[in-house]
Parts: C-alpha cells; structure tokens; sequence
C-alpha cells in the first residue's frame, strides 16, 4: 500500500538537475513527502498507483539526454 522513488543523478549530470528538487516535484504524485541530496534522494506515498504519472513527469522534466 505504499509507494517508493528513489532519484540519482550522475556527476557529469548534477549541474543541470538536483535529485533533491526533482524527488520533491515526483512525490506530490504519490500522496507524500522527499528529500535527500543533489545527487541521491528518495521519497515515500500512500497512492501506489500514481507511480505512472510520477514516471511520466521525470520524461517531462528530463526529456531526451
């Protein structure tokens, strides 16, 4: 009944995205809260099945590397 992100950047990455700022956005998704650092983060929710939308929106944010 709960669901788990967890959010890593690489080094030649962290300039242009924060795992911190990025697991903050995805977490509203499933009903909970995030945190960490610019390079690892993880967040925790009680809505499981909106793991989809919170996927969907790291295409969003990230796009095409």
């Amino acid at each position: 009944g709960k669901a788990v992100l967890v959010v890593g950047v690489t080094n030649d990455l962290k300039k242009r995205y924060d795992a911190g700022k990025l697991i903050k956005e995805l977490s509203k998704y499933i009903g909970g809260t995030g945190g960490g650092r610019s390079d690892m983060a993880q967040a925790g929710g009680n809505d499981p099945d909106k793991l989809g939308d919170a996927l969907q929106k790291v295409y969003e944010i990230v796009g095409d590397i």
